[in-house]
């Protein structure tokens, strides 16, 4: 069984049965799960200032002769329709029509094995909460075709460099915050309890779990980027263990956010990518140059100390030594990396996306990029 979620790390649940949580002065937490559950650093991305790059970045390929239609299927509506027909027909219906993800979500997302399916569905049908967060989540995405459409597309690029992928179902849900994006044997879900907008009554009411400098990023235009991250991240282009020193883990990103560029719509703000703000995007651009010397001159690059090299890499509302007055953006190490296969490939134009995303040498990426940004 798998069960993957790359964009939840224990988030908080705002309805459960009661023997499984423990309480806060907030809401109710899930105790931790199990079940191979993995909960990598959420990596985003950034735009490039080089016009030759950008109006090589423009040309996409011809996808109009691949024939996908994603329809996204709304398993939030489905459950909470059945709070009337009563829990044994609507158990019978979930299990019939939703299969691996009906079990992932009952036993792993918002439950566990020692309940059954029956004491689940009533427990959260009688609870308020989920009553209104369906509500909510049900206001905001009464139906889902802009994303249906930007999801058909996205995967439309990924099949021309990919054809042998296997496209996933597509299920929407609400959770209690538990999972945003997560990944089973044939599907992808999408929390939508996690991109109801930033300005959203429950965030606030979450704020101690889940600081807003990430909740600010709860909006619907984050989802098919985050399907897209999630999906290069654990489908095609899974990490690799070896890659231990800062450079390799700042390619390994750079490559999966360059991948993004190619398979997300032209519109795609960078700073949506990167999940940065526009005030911390202009301050990479402005201080690249500082940056990436900062970098070489505390010898960085090669170190491999996961303590010293997280702080370049991992979500946080600012990077610390950098800049004045909390200014800085955060994974620094992230964004470097984007700029510099960004730049490697507009200096090697007949590398393809498949060479590139298969090489494992970041040292010649590196030096064939020639990336040396002006302070």
């Amino acid at each position: 069984m798998k069960f993957d979620d790359e964009a939840a790390s224990q988030m908080p649940l705002i309805f459960m049965p009661s023997a499984l949580v423990v309480s806060s002065p907030i809401c109710l937490y899930l105790l931790p799960m199990t079940d191979n559950v993995k909960h990598p650093q959420i990596y985003l991305i950034f735009l490039c200032v080089l016009t030759f790059f950008s109006c090589k970045q423009g040309n996409k390929p011809d996808v109009s002769n691949i024939r996908l239609d994603i329809k996204i299927e709304r398993f939030d509506k489905d459950l909470f329709a059945g709070k009337q027909k009563g829990i044994p027909q609507t158990d019978a219906f979930l299990q019939k029509k939703y299969t691996a993800f009906y079990d992932d979500y009952t036993h792993r997302m918002v439950g566990d094995q020692t309940y059954s399916n029956a004491a689940i569905l009533s427990t959260l049908y009688k609870d308020q909460a989920y009553a209104d967060l369906n509500h909510e989540a049900d206001s905001v995405f009464k139906q889902m075709e802009p994303q249906e459409k930007a999801l058909t597309e996205t995967f439309k690029y990924i099949k021309y460099y990919y054809p042998k992928i296997r496209v996933p179902r597509f299920i929407a849900f609400i959770s209690g915050f538990a999972v945003q994006t997560p990944i089973g044997d044939d599907y992808m879900g999408i929390g939508l309890d996690m991109f109801l907008g930033k300005n959203s009554k429950f965030y606030r009411a979450i704020v101690k779990s889940v600081p807003l400098y990430l909740s600010a990023r709860f909006r619907p235009e984050y989802i098919v980027p985050r399907i897209a991250e999630t999906y290069a991240r654990e489908e095609l282009f899974p990490q690799r263990d070896e890659n231990h020193s800062l450079l390799a883990k700042m390619v390994e990103n750079g490559k999966i956010l360059y991948f993004m560029d190619q398979v997300l719509d032209g519109q795609t703000p960078d700073a949506v990518k990167i999940g940065y703000t526009e005030k911390q995007l202009t301050w990479c651009k402005t201080y690249e140059g500082s940056i990436w010397a900062y970098l070489m001159e505390n010898n960085l690059l090669f170190e491999t100390d996961f303590q010293k090299i997280q702080m370049y890499l991992s979500e946080a509302p600012f990077t610390p030594g950098l800049g004045e007055k909390n200014e800085s953006a955060p994974k620094l190490g992230v964004w470097i990396g984007w700029q510099m296969v960004r730049k490697y490939m507009g200096e090697n134009p007949k590398v393809t996306l498949q060479e590139l995303m298969a090489d494992q040498d970041a040292q010649k990426i590196l030096t064939a990029a020639k990336y040396k940004p002006k302070m």
